[in-house]
């Protein structure tokens, strides 16, 4: 009877041990197929990362490119008008006339000292 019973259990032992096997073989599968598919997504999320980031490079390129270029237009007037500005100042100078009074100080004090000279 002790050689029935080890023989009884024995194929239930065998039954238990393919169970685990194929627990395990099941459960091999599903976490390669769960690695495929995660490589998968983060060479994807790579891709898109990385044709998002060549995006905001190139509309950022093209943004420096405008505002530079609106900038030196911006400079280009500026410095015209400045440059309008000083040659009217300098025509007003050259015949003696200013802004200010303090621009007609040599004229001023010629007339003044001068009147000082002829006594």
């Amino acid at each position: 009877m002790a050689t029935e019973t080890s023989q009884g259990t024995a194929p239930a032992s065998v039954e238990a041990l393919k169970r685990v096997k194929a627990t395990e073989t099941e459960w091999d599968a599903r976490l390669k197929a769960a690695r495929e598919e995660s490589e998968v997504a983060l060479r994807r999320s790579r891709e898109e990362a990385e044709a998002a980031v060549k995006a905001a490079e190139t509309e950022a390129e093209r943004e420096r490119t405008d505002r530079v270029e609106h900038a030196r237009v911006e400079a280009a007037g500026l410095a015209a008008a400045i440059v309008a500005e000083g040659q009217k100042a300098a025509e007003l100078a050259a015949r003696g006339e200013g802004r200010r009074p303090a621009d007609k100080k040599d004229a001023i004090l010629a007339v003044v000292l001068g009147s000082f000279g002829k006594d």
